[in-house]
């Protein structure tokens, strides 16, 4: 098995797919810094990105839970 193998094998297991929930999650930080400074400035272009970006990161959250019902997650909280 080849380590691309590998690695695309752990990016559809529950481990990789919870690491991509935090790492985009974590991404939510930079974007709401992001839109508290182009309010603070009234950079109503910025906040524009801020949003769109917020956006997708609410769509990726929701296409990695989807991926983890697939999965069929044990975990209580999904449901």
């Amino acid at each position: 098995m080849t380590a691309l193998s590998k690695a695309k094998g752990f990016k559809k297991s529950k481990s990789g797919t919870y690491l991509s929930i935090a790492t985009t999650a974590f991404g939510a930080i930079s974007v709401a810094k992001q839109a508290k400074k182009a309010r603070h400035e009234n950079d109503t272009l910025r906040l524009i990105d801020a949003a769109v970006s917020a956006a997708a990161i609410v769509t990726g959250l929701a296409i990695l839970y989807r991926e983890l019902k697939r999965l069929g997650d044990d975990d209580v909280l999904l449901g």
